[in-house]
């Protein structure tokens, strides 16, 4: 399998198939009121997180490897918003899901191999997608405790499957 097709595979499992199903499932256990609570001011809130990681894939992705313009404002991503509501969000990562696979398709595949800037990094663009699938993960880890502080609950994400099998090479 050529190298683009395994990397843009393997994007959608970690970030849309994993990470989102994951936000997702988060959203519907908070509470409207939740989206922008915190345990500590150094904190950010769940809302904060998902504009934060929806500005870093527009700026690693759709500007960096689809050269749309790169109008990133980092510091507003923590700024509270709580006039946003859980829906506008769940539309920006749904916006941001069309948008990142139409740039990934579109992406020639010598470009995964070349240099890049971006945002102050030297990076070829296989780094830059991996960047996001790590990114994703790391915040998806982050949002998952908050939802678990805030709702005392378990997010059972593998529900059913026993995580305790061993694999067994014969």
């Amino acid at each position: 399998m050529p190298l683009k097709q395994l990397l843009i595979l393997e994007f959608d499992k970690r970030v849309f198939e994993e990470s989102y199903e994951r936000i997702y499932k988060c959203l519907s256990m908070i509470e409207e009121k939740d989206l922008w609570r915190s345990p500590a001011p150094n904190i950010p809130p769940i809302g904060n997180m998902l504009l934060h990681l929806c500005g870093n894939a527009r700026q690693w992705i759709l500007s960096g490897i689809g050269n749309k313009a790169d109008n990133r404002d980092r510091d507003q991503e923590f700024v509270l918003q709580s006039n946003i509501k859980k829906s506008e969000l769940i539309f920006l990562l749904q916006n941001l899901k069309v948008n990142i696979r139409q740039t990934l398709s579109e992406m020639e595949s010598s470009f995964i191999h070349e240099k890049h800037s971006i945002q102050g990094f030297e990076v070829t663009g296989f780094s830059m997608i991996i960047h996001v699938i790590e990114h994703f993960s790391y915040h998806t880890g982050q949002i998952t405790t908050l939802t678990k502080w805030l709702t005392q609950k378990n997010t059972d994400y593998y529900g059913d499957i026993d995580l305790n099998k061993l694999n067994k090479l014969n």
